[in-house]
């Protein structure tokens, strides 16, 4: 054999003992505290972080957290799930940043779920949905962002399909629980306490439905209709600024909710503030602000 030949082969040999292993996404992969994001994310052998799984998960997949950890902040592109599984504390643990962005495809559907999120008083957004069809959010806990605990900033060329689902969840602290920024977006929230921040639910654009949910202690507003449409029903509103109000443009309808000790139960904001007249009020001060009785009537059928 030439010498040159002998060191072709021993070339060879080298490059494939020192080639990085290949690993084909999975349609499940898993993530512990002890993981290593160079590992496959099998369940035997676990990446670290949500940002190391998510590159080795098929779309459509899911990565589930295999023990509490912090597992990192990430950037979704792609339908997917994240389950911090039930039980115990998986988190997002972040500092000056988003802890979740979803940036996903037209026709995507993410789903997060059983998630602590924590933004130690100096993150952003827990979560900003930027695009996608559909974000489900099941029982995940938000605390200590400086703008919003959930954020849809859609594109208002985005398809009017584009929503958020909300369920079993609670918002602590911050400049808002769930704010509709911009687009053609819907959001349903269902048995979701925000406490403690300075609005509990904004929408500048699109419409919420609201209903079983516990809206406290919110400096400013319970829910604040700067444009579109909040329907609220079967909700407390207590300690808050202003419970609800809506400003020029936008709707509002409440019915068979509690509104007691705010500072103003129902705010003037010359928009629609609507009610079936079964809503039960006591104990609101008007020391928060102007107070208006509803302008117009849900018809009872």
């Amino acid at each position: 054999m030439s010498q040159t030949i002998k060191s072709m082969l021993s070339v060879s040999v080298v490059a494939c003992c020192c080639a990085a292993p290949a690993f084909a996404q999975a349609t499940r992969t898993w993530v512990s505290g002890v993981g290593d994001d160079a590992n496959p994310c099998s369940r035997t052998a676990p990446c670290k972080t949500f940002a190391g799984a998510i590159s080795k998960t098929a779309a459509g997949g899911e990565i589930d957290a295999l023990d509490p950890a912090g597992y990192g902040a990430v950037t979704i592109t792609k339908a997917i799930t994240l389950d911090g599984g039930g039980g115990q504390v998986a988190s997002v643990l972040v500092s000056g940043q988003n802890g979740i962005v979803i940036n996903a495809g037209a026709g995507d559907q993410v789903v997060v779920r059983n998630l602590s999120f924590n933004g130690i008083g100096s993150g952003l957004n827990g979560i900003r949905f930027l695009q996608g069809a559909q974000l489900t959010v099941d029982n995940v806990s938000m605390t200590g962002f400086t703008q919003n605990g959930i954020e849809m900033a859609i594109s208002p060329t985005a398809p009017a399909t584009t929503g958020l689902v909300i369920r079993n969840s609670t918002f602590n602290r911050g400049a808002t629980g769930v704010k509709l920024t911009s687009g053609p977006v819907s959001a349903s929230l269902d048995n979701v306490a925000i406490r403690g921040a300075a609005t509990g639910v904004d929408v500048v654009s699109g419409s919420v439905d609201i209903r079983n949910s516990v809206l406290a202690r919110n400096s400013g507003y319970g829910v604040l209709a700067e444009g579109g449409t909040i329907d609220v029903s079967d909700s407390l509103f207590t300690g808050n600024g202003t419970a609800v109000q809506s400003q020029t443009g936008a709707t509002i309808r409440i019915a068979n909710s509690e509104l007691y000790n705010n500072l103003a139960g129902f705010g003037c904001g010359a928009g629609t503030l609507a009610s079936n007249g079964n809503n039960r009020k006591g104990n609101n001060s008007g020391s928060g602000g102007s107070v208006c009785a509803p302008n117009a009537t849900i018809t009872v059928q």
